[in-house]
C-alpha cells in the first residue's frame, strides 16, 4: 500500500527545524511522492532546495497562487516563465481564483489564470487549481480554454456536487484534504456521490490538519487520516483507497515515474 499526496507546502517556515522528521515519517506512512505547489516568487528557491535534496519523494510545480497576483503580477509571471524555461516542473500550481477576503484584483487574477492556463497547455503540463469563492469565474474559464489538452487537480475542494460533476467532466480530479474529516464540512455527503476514479489525496500541509489532529501542523503522514475517512465514506477498504487514488495521481503527474 502506498500513498501520494498531491499537495503539500513541505519548505514552509512552519517546516524548518524538522525537515528531516517529517520526511522520515512519510516515508514511515507509505507516502511515495509528495508533489509542492509554488505560491509566489520568493518561494520557488526554498521549493526547489527541497525537492534538490528529497528528489526521490519530492517534485516542484511552478506557479503563482492567487492571493498574490496584484498590479504588478506580470513581473512575476515574466519569472515563472523564465523557470519555465529553464528547467521541467511537474505542473503550473497552484493557480487560480481567490476572492474570498479581497476583490481588488479579480481583473488581475483572471488574467494571470488565463495565462498559466496557456502555459500548461504549451508545456503540456497539468494545472493544479486554487479556488476559494470564485468557483464560477474559474470553471467558466476552464471550460473556455478547455480544448482536450488540459487536465489537472481541483485542490482542496469544498463545492457543490453540481460544481464537482463540472469539474470532472472537464477531466479534472478533486484534491481530497483534512476537510473531509470535519463533521460540520458536509463534504463527506458530496464525495459520497463522485466515484474514487475521479479523486486524489493532498494534505496542503501544514495547514487543514485532519481529524484527529485539527488544528496542529498538518504534515504528509497525516494522509492516512484521510484515506480512513474516504475509505468510510465509500465503504471500501483503505487499500483500496490507496490503490485508485494513487492510480490517478501518477495519471495526472505522468512526467514522474514512481
Amino acid at each position: 500500500m502506498e500513498f501520494i499526496d498531491t499537495h503539500a507546502h513541505l519548505y514552509a517556515s512552519a517546516f524548518t527545524e524538522d525537515t528531516k522528521q517529517v520526511i522520515e515519517r512519510s516515508r514511515d506512512h507509505q507516502i511515495r511522492k509528495i508533489y509542492l505547489p509554488n505560491i509566489n516568487i520568493d518561494t520557488i528557491d526554498s521549493m526547489l532546495a527541497l525537492e534538490s535534496q528529497y528528489p526521490d519523494l519530492c517534485a516542484a510545480m511552478i506557479g503563482i497562487h492567487p492571493c498574490y497576483i496584484d498590479l504588478d503580477f506580470e513581473k512575476q509571471l515574466l519569472q515563472v516563465e523564465t523557470w519555465l524555461t529553464k528547467r521541467s516542473f511537474v505542473a503550473i500550481g497552484e493557480v487560480g481564483m481567490d476572492l474570498y477576503r479581497d476583490k481588488t484584483y479579480q481583473a488581475q487574477q483572471k488574467e494571470a489564470l488565463a495565462i498559466q492556463l496557456n502555459w500548461a497547455k504549451q508545456y503540456q503540463l497539468p494545472v493544479v487549481i486554487h479556488c476559494r469563492a470564485g468557483i464560477e469565474t474559474t470553471l467558466q474559464l476552464l471550460e473556455k480554454y478547455q480544448d482536450g489538452n488540459l487536465k489537472g487537480i481541483f485542490h482542496c475542494f469544498s463545492g457543490s456536487l453540481q460544481e464537482a460533476i463540472r469539474i470532472t467532466t472537464l477531466g479534472f480530479y478533486l484534491g481530497i484534504g483534512g476537510l473531509i474529516t470535519f463533521k460540520n464540512a458536509g463534504l463527506d455527503r458530496i464525495v459520497a456521490a463522485i466515484g474514487l476514479e475521479h479523486l486524489v489525496l493532498e494534505t496542503d500541509a501544514p495547514y487543514l490538519a485532519p481529524t484527529p489532529h485539527r488544528g496542529q501542523r498538518n504534515e504528509p503522514a497525516y494522509l492516512l487520516h484521510i484515506a480512513e475517512k474516504l475509505a468510510n465514506i465509500k465503504a471500501v477498504s483503505v487499500e483500496k483507497v490507496a490503490q485508485v487514488t494513487t492510480t490517478n495521481a501518477t495519471e495526472v503527474f505522468k512526467i514522474i515515474k514512481l
